[in-house]
């Protein structure tokens, strides 16, 4: 968007049938769902994207405040209602955890200066390390917490165990666990109390289509079923790209928006890997992968738009994904029930439900072509157990299962790990991938899997800081 605005002549070549990648729609009968992320947050970055480009992001999408922003329920069967409305939240907070709503205060107090100070460290990137001495990185270190973990901060403001999962679940959003997430990413929990989670009319992938619009509309092209075979490289530098029909488009420079590290593999000749880490990407930190339903009921339900409901036994669920690397048999799930908020994800009086469960990535070891029915009949079982929707086997009538091993094979997610390399403190900022590859003149990597990181809007940084890079040389 922001290249062709500036007028560059931009084209974009897409290996599937539809655009957007995770941030795209799967679409069963009547019924429509998100195929990844279901909620926009922070959304002046998607604003932002769209003033570069010379529009206003309301002209394209209908962006909707959720409060509750969602529901979460405890293994106990203790329902917390997290609202926007601050005094309305406090109440709650109140009556679930007394004495906690103190603590709320000093949370969002000290967490606003560790905001202000680290987000505009994520909109300029790291390509040499001395960038580490940049004045902006220099003054939010001390607020960065970043030698203790998410969890370990909350201890800083609450007592209850249930309230401070409550407020770092959001770790999960980088596939990580809130025991081992860098203490930095308490800004997550922040970020979604201060500026509100939204729900575009639609659904999310509403906005790579309009961003699509936009793209047209400034003369770029984007070009679907068009698989990239091959980078081509002359002299040491990237020239262009080859395409699996043959077809071989020359270009002064070529950006990567593939999965990081399935871009690396299948694309960049070993001899150009990045020197990022002195590890092989197979053995680099990546997140967890997630198990996936999306189920078209046929009876509308009236509970909350987003729902997490926690196992009896949450921190040994976060040890059985990320430690043992076992499929836990008293998971955690979240459903999104976004039909109450949106009439157009499905016929009157019926749910579009989408149901996500963390699981290992494929290093586990997990035979999934065994496991896909077994895991599926286990999930629907605990949804009946555990929420409104007591009869869900007899109510559904369309169904699609995508498992960490249809991730990897079907979308090209290297082993399955949705949320790309994991935030460790040596994945992030300078050791995490750069937006201009180091080793292939001519070479940019956008997405997730480079800096700043994965969730939507640091995916979109990505995508306006290599833009810059590239605007710079003009």
């Amino acid at each position: 968007m922001i290249l062709a605005h500036r007028g560059f002549d931009v084209v974009v070549y897409e290996k599937q049938s539809y655009i957007g990648g995770r941030t795209s729609s799967i679409k069963v009968g009547d019924f429509t769902f998100e195929l990844g992320p279901t909620f926009v947050m922070l959304p002046q970055a998607f604003e932002e994207v769209f003033e570069f480009s010379g529009r206003k992001l309301s002209d394209y999408v209908e962006m909707k405040l959720i409060d509750p922003m969602y529901r979460l329920r405890f293994g106990d069967g203790r329902d917390f209602k997290v609202h926007f409305d601050k005094e309305k939240l406090k109440s709650e907070i109140a009556r679930l955890f007394p004495g906690d709503e103190k603590g709320y205060d000093k949370y969002l107090a000290r967490e606003k200066n560790k905001f202000e100070k680290m987000y505009p460290c994520l909109k300029v990137p790291y390509q040499k390390w001395y960038h580490y001495l940049s004045p902006n990185l220099l003054k939010a270190f001390p607020y960065m917490d970043n030698f203790i973990s998410v969890h370990d901060v909350m201890k800083k403001y609450f007592k209850y165990e249930d309230m401070m999962i409550s407020m770092t679940f959001q770790a999960k959003y980088l596939g990580m666990s809130p025991w081992t997430c860098p203490g930095a990413f308490s800004i997550l929990s922040y970020i979604e109390h201060t500026f509100g989670i939204f729900h575009p009319i639609g659904g999310v992938h509403k906005i790579p289509e309009a961003m699509a619009k936009v793209v047209h509309e400034d003369g770029g092209q984007i070009i679907l079923n068009a698989t990239v075979e091959k980078l081509m490289i002359e002299g040491g530098k990237v020239v262009g790209v080859e395409l699996q029909d043959g077809k071989k488009d020359r270009a002064d420079h070529v950006i990567l928006n593939a999965d990081f590290a399935t871009g690396m593999i299948k694309l960049v000749p070993e001899k150009y890997r990045p020197k990022w880490t002195n590890k092989k990407i197979e053995k680099s930190s990546f997140s967890c992968s997630t198990f996936m339903l999306y189920l078209g009921l046929k009876k509308k339900f009236d509970f909350e738009h987003h729902n997490i409901f926690f196992s009896s036994d949450y921190k040994k669920n976060i040890e059985e994904i990320f430690e043992s690397k076992t499929l836990p048999q008293d998971p955690s799930f979240y459903i999104q029930n976004a039909s109450v908020t949106d009439s157009t994800l499905a016929p009157e009086g019926k749910s579009t439900i989408y149901v996500l469960v963390p699981v290992p990535n494929l290093d586990a070891g997990i035979d999934w072509r065994q496991e896909k029915k077994r895991y599926r009949d286990l999930i629907i079982k605990k949804i009946a157990e555990r929420t409104e929707m007591k009869d869900i086997e007899s109510l559904i009538e369309v169904e699609r299962v995508i498992t960490p091993l249809d991730w990897s094979d079907k979308i090209d997610v290297y082993k399955g790990a949705v949320f790309n390399l994991a935030h460790t403190l040596g994945q992030m900022l300078y050791f995490r991938p750069h937006n201009r590859f180091d080793s292939l003149p001519g070479l940019y990597i956008v997405g997730g899997g480079t800096h700043p990181g994965s969730g939507l809007p640091t995916i979109l940084e990505s995508g306006r800081i290599t833009a810059d890079i590239i605007s710079g040389k003009f």
